[in-house]
């Protein structure tokens, strides 16, 4: 029921409308249409505009869900979504694992198969009359572009490739409990007109990679399907859109993992319990529940151990994590009572910081307890152990190294720019 502007843009699968009643903001609609060879191949394929919403919705709040930063703001129907305006940077940012398709053609010599550590960023300059030439990271620098008021130079390349990898990287990780592998992914960046930043914008769709279940390139459900085709036929089309079905089925369980997890803290004394509401908040921003607990391994070792009994026998994956100063008997007896991880995260007092520090890393043989001082830093560790078989906290860890990554990238462009 939304009030439509004037058309913005239109391509060859999508047309871009202005909402006037959401200032900043525009309504992507889908076309039954598929196309290859920058459209010499065009057919409808009824359908395609539903499967093809489905996909990018999902991948895009799976992406926004764990951090990285993109033009979605909801699924507005089975047909179209709405996005922030965006003023669109004409490349296409290609990331790849296996060498396949174009890069063959390429780079003769190269088998296909060949694997890429790390994935293999390459760009390429949307302009349909030049079959899209491939372009290195000076030309895109030396064309000057500016969008929205914000100039494309180094920092902002950098910016686009480092996030390109880590949108990849995510998105092959979130396919690997389906056992499908990630080939290669398309992706477009725009520059936010109201925000002035760049984010992930466009679509990402069965039309943006290649997957191939079991890796096996045979079943493989993308639009090479399509590409592949020596004649169009109703019934090779229908074939094609089993395979985009089959995709925009299984992209919804990217937002689901099977894999559970919890933090316990137990905390020596009640006086812990600011260090260890830390703890807690930033559990809450992996998606970690976690629970705090009171007691002593000095004052009670019995009930310390039944605790411990308490977690081990639900059969939920837990990561203990103990907070105790002075003489740390907690985090020891712990570890050498479960084969659960358990990791110290002494407050530390003004008075006997150093002391109760060693008192968490002087421990006897045989235990593997480690120690970290910041409450952040124990609930990152917990992550860490959890993203092994939880591709959702993963995405959020992988996502976090790489805001970190830009905020640095951005302070230093700024520094130099008062400085100049």
């Amino acid at each position: 029921d939304l009030k439509l502007g004037k058309k913005v843009n239109e391509g060859k699968t999508k047309e871009v409308y202005e909402l006037p009643d959401i200032p900043g903001c525009v309504l992507m609609q889908s076309k039954d249409q598929i196309t290859a060879g920058n459209a010499a191949r065009k057919d409808r394929m009824e359908g395609k505009a539903a499967i093809s919403n489905t996909t990018t919705s999902c991948v895009f709040q799976l992406l926004q869900e764990a951090g990285i930063k993109t033009a979605f703001v909801r699924k507005q129907s089975d047909t179209a979504f709405i996005a922030a305006h965006c003023e669109m940077i004409p490349i296409e940012w290609v990331c790849r694992r296996i060498a396949t398709g174009s890069f063959l053609k390429r780079n003769p010599g190269v088998k296909e198969g060949y694997k890429f550590y790390p994935p293999k960023i390459e760009m390429f300059y949307k302009d349909d009359a030049a079959n899209d030439p491939q372009w290195s990271e000076e030309q895109l620098i030396e064309a000057k572009f500016c969008f929205a008021g914000l100039t494309i130079g180094q920092t902002e390349v950098d910016i686009m490739a480092r996030s390109t990898q880590a949108i990849f990287e995510i998105l092959e990780k979130s396919w690997q409990p389906q056992n499908c592998t990630l080939v290669d992914l398309k992706i477009e960046f725009g520059v936010n007109i109201l925000t002035k930043e760049i984010v992930l914008a466009d679509v990402i769709d069965n039309d943006s990679w290649r997957l191939w279940p079991s890796g096996d390139r045979s079943q493989q459900k993308d639009k090479q399907s399509y590409r592949d085709l020596k004649e169009v036929t109703p019934e090779a089309l229908q074939m094609v859109k089993r395979n985009f079905e089959w995709v925009a089925e299984r992209v919804e369980l990217l937002l689901k993992t099977k894999s559970q997890g919890r933090v316990v803290v137990l905390m020596g004394s009640p006086s812990d319990l600011s260090h260890c509401e830390k703890i807690k908040k930033a559990c809450a921003t992996f998606g970690i529940p976690c629970e705090l607990r009171v007691t002593s391994a000095h004052k009670g070792p019995d009930e310390t151990l039944r605790i411990k009994a308490e977690y081990e026998g639900d059969g939920i994956p837990t990561v203990f994590v103990a907070v105790a100063g002075r003489s740390n008997g907690l985090g020891p007896v712990m570890s050498g009572n479960t084969a659960y991880p358990v990791v110290n995260c002494p407050p530390l007092s003004a008075d006997w910081g150093t002391q109760d520090v060693w008192s968490s890393l002087r421990l006897p043989s045989g235990l593997g307890c480690p120690t970290t001082l910041s409450p952040e830093g124990a609930a990152q560790f917990a992550a860490q152990i959890f993203g092994l078989n939880n591709h959702l906290v993963w995405a959020k860890l992988r996502s976090n190294m790489l805001n970190t990554w830009i905020s640095l990238k951005q302070a230093d462009k700024k520094l130099r720019e008062c400085t100049l």
